[in-house]
């Protein structure tokens, strides 16, 4: 069955990028759109959409991916996912939307993609932005990426360091609102005294130091987003005035009867376990219900198998600036098989530490060593043991690694679980590694 040329010509008319396929995959018409963006030299008519995207030689659900597709036959409606596609850039993640167009008899007889790049994160180590492809990863941004659009307020939740500001950032930049600014409030800096001041601004002469007006954050972030970093440390008094701010939409200045209209999305983010202060009564619930009405959990770094390898060299290049530094395979090794309980924050700092380290254009493991020496805290057990040398400095990473475990293994005498946790990761990924390297 053909499509209707009219259908043809009205995806060619739409600014962004869509295609047309079969429920056999195979690629029936691409718009202008498209053709700019993801296939600007070679046509993709006749070819399955699975191949074109991924380079599978599978639809997507048989290559461990989800498939919108597939999705949309069960439940024969509009699905959206998050992919990462190959495009002439490299590999990009996309926003898919797929649309079932039903034939003569009801049942979906072709199909509609929109995509949409996502600007805000990359796979590759040379992007600015969230960095990461692995799973845990992905399905974080696949949840910023379906709430940005809209107006839902979004709560972070996750440990120190795992990057909750970079996600609210692009939450916002993702959003309506990406035009205007992105104020961020640090809670755990402001005294109960300071709160109400600094967020909802303050009159002259309405208490001693206020010798001018001042608007408040919330004023500053009108039309923008408002981002309320460590929100489980604003003291209990003060949760109420925030409620009455998400509640009503209105606030008044300090000194004020003046009632003001607050344009802001808020964007909220925690390392505290909120459940707890709710049941200690040092969190007010029905705040949280506001907060918490599309809550997005952070993956810690040690969840987020591979994506140490784009991070590293992403980090050194910002914290080495202006030398152009890079990390041999030895140094990348000895990293992937730290804990950081710290996460990226973590990394950063140990690989800003590598860097002052090192007097030449390349960061060994030497120096990965010793910044772990120098940052290590007192009483606190190493994390991992130091690589074995190369004598020739031949050594490939996988050589490494296997070393690095087989020492690791051999070292250890307590459970498997003991080490795998030590060494921040799964006993499950653990085993995997160690069938890999025929360790086990």
């Amino acid at each position: 069955m053909k499509p209707l040329p009219e259908l043809t010509a009205f995806l060619e008319g739409l600014p962004e990028p869509h295609i047309l396929f079969d429920a056999q995959y195979r690629i029936l018409a691409a718009n202008a759109a498209y053709r700019r963006q993801f296939s600007p030299q070679r046509s993709v008519i006749g070819r399955h959409c699975y191949e074109v995207s991924h380079h599978f030689a599978v639809p997507c659900d048989h290559a461990g991916e989800s498939c919108p597709l597939a999705l949309s036959r069960q439940s024969g409606q509009r699905e959206r996912v998050l992919h990462l596609h190959h495009t002439p850039r490299g590999e990009e993640y996309v926003n898919i939307e797929l649309s079932p167009l039903p034939g003569e008899d009801g049942q979906p007889a072709f199909y509609v993609e929109k995509m949409e790049p996502l600007r805000v994160a990359h796979s590759q180590p040379d992007a600015p932005g969230l960095i990461g492809r692995s799973l845990p990863f992905q399905r974080m941004l696949a949840l910023v990426a379906r709430v940005a659009p809209s107006q839902a307020s979004v709560l972070l939740l996750g440990e120190s360091g795992t990057g909750k500001e970079l996600v609210a950032r692009a939450v916002h930049q993702a959003s309506p609102r990406a035009g205007k600014a992105l104020v961020a409030v640090d809670c755990s800096s402001l005294t109960e005294t300071l709160f109400e001041s600094e967020l909802f601004g303050h009159e002259r002469g309405a208490f001693t130091g206020a010798t001018a007006t001042k608007p408040g954050l919330v004023e500053a972030a009108s039309g923008g987003t408002l981002f309320l970093d460590e929100v489980g440390d604003i003291p209990l008094p003060m949760q109420v005035k925030l409620l009455r701010l998400l509640e009503t939409g209105t606030y008044r200045r300090v000194g004020s009867t003046e009632l003001r209209h607050a344009d802001i999305r808020v964007v909220a983010a925690t390392h505290r376990d909120l459940d707890r202060m709710m049941a200690d009564g040092r969190f007010r619930e029905d705040l949280y219900y506001r907060l918490c009405t599309f809550p997005i959990a952070l993956p810690p770094l040690r969840e987020r198998e591979g994506d140490i390898a784009l991070l590293a060299p992403a980090l050194l290049e910002r914290v080495a600036a202006p030398r152009r530094l890079q990390l041999s395979a030895s140094a990348m090794a000895l990293l992937q098989v730290q804990p950081f309980p710290g996460n990226v924050r973590e990394l950063r700092n140990l690989l800003e530490r590598a860097a002052l380290l090192c007097d030449g254009d390349v960061v060994d493991a030497t120096h990965v060593e010793e910044a772990i020496a120098t940052g290590r805290r007192p009483g606190r057990a190493p994390a991992a043991p130091p690589l074995p040398r190369s004598p020739a400095g031949t050594t490939d990473l996988r050589s490494l690694e296997r070393d690095t475990l087989r020492a690791l293994v051999a070292a250890h005498t307590g459970k498997r679980a003991e080490l795998a946790a030590r060494l921040g990761v799964s006993e499950r990924t653990l085993y995997r590694k160690l069938r890999q390297l025929k360790l086990d």
